[in-house]
């Protein structure tokens, strides 16, 4: 395009070349000026607060000198970070091109641990989440020093945990405490915090954080992982795309595409074919083809004022999904200690509960019983949108234990 611009212009074959790399520096200089500016805005921005403007005072020089003697290139223009709840571990990686396979920077201890192995599924349980996130907050005024937000509940915790209640605010943070996030100590969240800003004024939008109970090739951390599976067998197909998606990273150093069924389990688009191997529906998964949904999908509200109230409110409806549990545990097949189901449902305009579905756990005994449970529930206050009253489908989860 430049060189039709000027072409007209001159007779001179020489002359129009020399207007044209007169040009092209100009447009160089112009786009890695516009670059710069766009790179160091977010930098700039962050050391506006003064805590920040510290941080970066304090560890710009010093990192560089680590980069440079393992022969990273400073600032790292990609990172991904990847955690292991039982060995409390948070690895960080980086590389400076998208074509590089990463390479490891620092390995830093996680200080506390909330909760046990297993993903999040509800506000309140002090469950650290597993699965695969990205950083959407850069918090500089945290009560815990300085941190980095997470993107739960992410499409797939929205579909498996508590429709209403799956909680939230999950970061990895300074201070050494925690209510079920990632904890380091303030130096490693300053150190973190400067690396994933540069990342992120660089173009890396979505820092990858992937969060596995354990480290898969540690041969104890595994034995642990596996008496829990024992008890907890449900837990198994989510552990197997979490282990896929550990063990494509080790052998390719790079972040495989993770993508999410209509049923909210993960898929890869890399390791496709293994991971639909590893989901193959087993006897913990019931299909209900049969059961008609009453209402349209595109009748049902996606977005409302007020949600659907259960009679006596949150408290009563635990108190229910509390007693059914423990009514269904008689059901459990031999052998099996807990069952996790995910069942869905529609409360229509008038609250009454319809098309209750297990999509996920159980047994066809247990299955068909609460799906009965459900529907004999009794009347919600509906949902509403603008202030006219609609329907609705809600999921929701129940752990059944044996007593």
């Amino acid at each position: 395009m430049w060189g039709f611009a000027i072409e007209p212009k001159y007779d001179s074959t020489t002359m129009q070349i020399k207007r044209f790399r007169s040009i092209l520096v100009i447009v160089s200089i112009l786009t890695v000026t516009l670059c710069a500016d766009a790179q160091n805005s977010f930098v700039d921005y962050q050391k506006s607060f003064a805590k920040v403007a510290d941080v970066f005072r304090r560890k710009e020089d010093t990192l560089r000198k680590q980069f440079e003697a393992k022969g990273l290139q400073w600032p790292a223009k990609y990172v991904y970070i990847r955690s292991f709840k039982y060995d409390s571990q948070l690895e960080l990686w980086v590389k400076s091109s998208i074509s590089e396979p990463f390479r490891l920077f620092k390995t830093y201890k996680v200080c506390a641990m909330a909760g046990s192995l297993g993903p999040k599924r509800m506000a309140g349980d002090y469950q650290v989440p597993e699965g695969f996130y990205y950083i959407n907050e850069f918090n500089p005024n945290s009560l815990y020093h300085l941190s980095l937000g997470l993107n739960y509940p992410n499409a797939s915790d929205r579909l498996l945990s508590d429709s209403s209640l799956p909680g939230g605010d999950i970061y990895i943070h300074g201070s050494c405490v925690t209510q079920g996030c990632i904890p380091i100590t303030n130096d490693q969240i300053e150190e973190l915090y400067v690396i994933t800003a540069y990342a992120k004024a660089q173009g890396e939008d979505f820092i990858p954080v992937h969060i596995f109970p354990v480290k898969f090739n540690n041969p104890r951390s595994v034995e642990y992982l596996t008496k829990f599976l024992n008890a907890y067998t449900e837990y198994k197909p989510l552990v197997e795309n979490l282990k896929s998606v550990f063990y494509y990273f080790e052998k390719n150093k790079e972040v495989p595409l993770v993508m999410i069924s209509p049923k909210g389990e993960y898929i890869t688009e890399d390791i496709a074919e293994p991971v639909k191997k590893l989901i193959v529906p087993s006897t913990l998964t019931v299909s209900r083809e049969n059961k008609k949904q009453p209402i349209p999908d595109d009748e049902l509200a996606k977005v409302v004022n007020k949600l659907p109230l259960f009679p006596g409110g949150n408290i009563k409806f635990q108190a229910f999904l509390n007693e059914e549990g423990n009514e269904l545990s008689q059901y459990l097949d031999q052998g099996v200690r807990s069952a996790y189901v995910l069942i869905e449902y529609i409360i229509d305009k008038q609250g009454r509960a319809v098309y209750a579905k297990v999509i996920k756990g159980g047994n066809d005994e247990i299955n068909s019983r609460l799906e009965q449970k459900f529907e004999s529930m009794p009347r919600w206050a509906p949902a509403e949108r603008q202030e006219q009253k609609v329907p609705i489908k809600l999921k929701q989860t129940i752990i059944i234990e044996a007593q």
